[in-house]
C-alpha cells in the first residue's frame, strides 16, 4: 500500500531590501529538522489519519510540529504539488500546499518528532532539503512567487 503523507510549505517575507533587490530575495522558507533517522530537513508534514482529509492534514501536523495555528499564516490559492518518490521499497506520495505567515516574527514551536528549524532563502532550502523532489517543490514555489510579484 502507498504511504500518503500532506504538509505546508511555510514562508515569510522580510522587508524587501534595496530598491534594485531581485524578485523573491526576501522570501525565506521554513525547513524542521527531523531527531530521527537522518535528521533530514522538510517542510512540516505528516500522514493522513482516518476520517480526516489532505488539507486538514497539513493543517493538523503543522500545529503539531511546528506550533503554527491556521489563524498564524494565510494559505495561498492557486499552489498544490504532488511529489512521488519511494520510501523502504514502498511508494509514497506528498501532497503540499503553500502557506505564507501573517507575522514573520510568529514564534516557531517543535514538536520532540524534530530538534531544529530554520528560515531560509531558496539556494539554501534546497541544499537542506537534500531530496531532489523537495529541490523542486521549493524552486516551483519560488517561481510561482516570483510570477506574482
Amino acid at each position: 500500500m502507498a504511504l500518503r503523507a500532506c504538509g505546508l510549505i511555510i514562508y515569510r517575507r522580510l522587508q524587501a531590501g534595496s530598491p534594485s533587490s531581485k524578485v523573491g530575495d526576501n522570501i525565506e522558507y521554513l525547513l524542521l529538522q527531523t531527531s530521527y533517522g537522518t535528521h533530514h530537513w522538510t517542510p512540516p508534514k505528516g500522514h493522513v489519519d482516518p476520517g480526516e482529509d489532505d488539507l486538514q492534514t497539513a493543517l493538523r501536523e503543522t500545529q503539531e510540529e511546528a506550533g503554527l495555528d491556521s489563524n498564524q499564516f494565510t494559505l495561498i490559492e492557486g499552489f498544490k504539488k504532488e511529489l512521488q518518490y519511494i520510501v523502504r521499497s514502498k511508494p509514497k506520495t506528498v501532497i503540499y500546499w503553500l502557506a505564507e505567515m501573517n507575522d514573520c516574527n510568529t514564534e516557531i514551536k517543535l514538536s520532540d518528532e524534530h530538534q531544529a528549524f530554520r528560515w531560509l532563502k531558496l539556494e539554501e532550502a534546497c541544499k537542506c532539503a537534500e531530496y531532489k523532489e523537495m529541490q523542486a517543490a521549493f524552486r516551483a514555489v519560488h517561481q510561482f512567487l516570483c510570477s506574482k510579484a
